[in-house]
């Protein structure tokens, strides 16, 4: 089940979910939009390692925007840190965006209940694309949960995204034993 907007807001109001900074313009029907933080990343090296910490390199988007390229993985943020303790979000792309040639996740729009913090984008384009920071950029979806939680994500002793941030997160993939 998703929420709708007044369920949204009556569980903002009981502290379940949490959007900073808040405005009542952005929520829609059933969404809340969320929007593109100044900071950007690429990753340092072309060829990326599963095994290897691959290092980012990050900048900010100038006031009259960045154009971005096809064939680039960028690694943008939302504005919005959010909370999330008991339904599960998923970021979804707008239609706006998308109609613009913008994917803002690759595999990972699904958040865990327990999530807190900013949302790291992976962010491509099929051609290119001038974006600016402060735009609209995705949508957020609440879930209802079935069934009690063991382990919140942000309880979890191996989550490996807890630590709050502004600015975009690489991939962790590397902690992970394989």
């Amino acid at each position: 089940m998703i929420l709708s907007d007044k369920r949204i807001l009556e569980e903002i109001e009981k502290g379940t979910i949490l959007i900073e900074p808040f405005n009542r313009d952005d929520l829609g029907t059933n969404s809340y939009d969320v929007h593109l933080g100044k900071h950007l990343a690429c990753y340092s090296n072309r060829v990326l390692d599963a095994r290897a910490h691959n290092k980012i390199d990050h900048f900010e988007i100038p006031l009259d925007g960045f154009e971005l390229q096809p064939g680039v993985l960028y690694l943008g943020v939302t504005e919005e840190y959010t909370e999330t303790h008991a339904h599960i979000p998923f970021l979804e792309g707008k239609s706006s965006t998308g109609r613009l040639g913008i994917d803002i996740h690759a595999t990972a729009g699904k958040g865990d209940v327990g999530f807190c913090n900013t949302w790291t984008l992976e962010i491509s384009v099929t051609q290119p694309v001038r974006v600016y920071r402060s735009m609209p950029i995705g949508q957020l979806i609440y879930f209802a949960v079935e069934g009690d939680i063991e382990t919140f994500y942000n309880k979890k002793k191996n989550a490996k995204y807890n630590k709050r941030t502004i600015k975009p997160v690489e991939s962790m993939m590397w902690k992970n034993k394989f």
